[in-house]
């Protein structure tokens, strides 16, 4: 069994974003009912229960933490029921929450060695000593356990795989073209065959391979950041489209709707879901449109069990 818990489900901001004033943030701000609060995209996986560990450490983590009692203190004066922390980019969003992981509970850091680059040349990272925070590379394709803070094995196993992506918005220096690990997929896999998942909160397009690899998937995690491509355009939000973000949009031609309208997977979700997307209103027809397609927007504290 492996239990798998939704911190997050929304882009970098959330919802409502701190600034914006568009009608979603400001319907989620004050209560209304037809827009849910949300932080940013993050899930913890467990196959006991007791030890967790968190794909991206969001800017939320520590009210992430807080509303989620399964990531609780439990025991003596100090203790985390989180043994660690996989990151799938480099991006703000998926970083900067390790920095409130700081104060001295054992867990392993799993990255690509081009983000744990970036973490070692940043030395405000220094703060998670190297005496209670491991830090292991990621190879591509290649399975890896994830293990207790003791040595332990988890009864968990992750897989990471390229998808179409970019660099960080702060590594572009006038270019965005990708590495083969910019941006990485997650396959996660528990004790039983049918306890498996992929994760992949930011992709750009959606690939031959790609659709082949998640095919027969108990469950996806996907990038639903826009609805339209043009959408930050369209809404007076931003200058750039979906694809120059390096994200595909849910609607339209090549969407992720469409895209995996043939493809057989269990469970559809959206995460990474930006605060300009209508489908966060429950009863906008983009929320209908995604939900007769198959696909769920999940609220923040969902449990599922696999």
């Amino acid at each position: 069994m492996m239990r798998i818990l939704v911190l997050g489900a929304a882009a970098g901001g959330g919802v409502p974003q701190w600034n914006c004033n568009c009608g979603i943030c400001r319907n989620a701000r004050e209560g209304r009912g037809n827009v849910q609060r949300s932080g940013q995209a993050s899930v913890a996986i467990s196959a006991d229960g007791d030890h967790w560990f968190l794909i991206n450490a969001s800017p939320d983590i520590r009210q992430q933490i807080i509303d989620n009692p399964q990531l609780h203190p439990r025991h003596g004066l100090r203790h985390s029921p989180i043994s660690g922390v996989v990151i799938t980019n480099g991006d703000v969003d998926a970083i900067a929450g390790l920095l409130t992981l700081r104060e001295g509970s054992p867990f392993t850091l799993y990255a690509h060695q081009g983000v744990l680059d970036l973490l070692r040349a940043n030395s405000i990272f220094n703060v998670l000593s190297p005496t209670y925070v491991k830090r292991v590379p990621v190879l591509l394709e290649t399975p890896f356990d994830l293990v207790l803070p003791d040595g332990r094995p988890s009864g968990l196993r992750a897989t990471a795989f390229a998808v179409p992506g970019k660099v960080p918005l702060y590594m572009e220096k006038g270019g965005f073209a990708a590495g083969a690990a910019d941006t990485i997929g997650l396959h996660i896999e528990g004790p039983e065959p049918a306890s498996r998942f992929f994760f992949i909160a930011a992709c750009a397009e959606m690939t031959p391979d790609l659709a082949l690899r998640v095919a027969g998937a108990p469950m996806v995690f996907f990038d639903g950041t826009l609805w339209r491509d043009d959408e930050m355009i369209h809404s007076g939000l931003g200058a750039k489209t979906g694809r120059r973000m390096a994200h595909l949009a849910m609607s339209g031609a090549g969407g992720s709707i469409e895209s995996f309208r043939p493809i057989d997977v269990g469970r559809k979700i959206y995460l990474h879901i930006n605060n300009s997307n209508p489908a966060w209103m429950e009863d906008s027809p983009e929320r209908r449109q995604l939900a007769q397609a198959g696909w769920e927007i999940l609220p923040d504290g969902t449990e599922i069990t696999l």
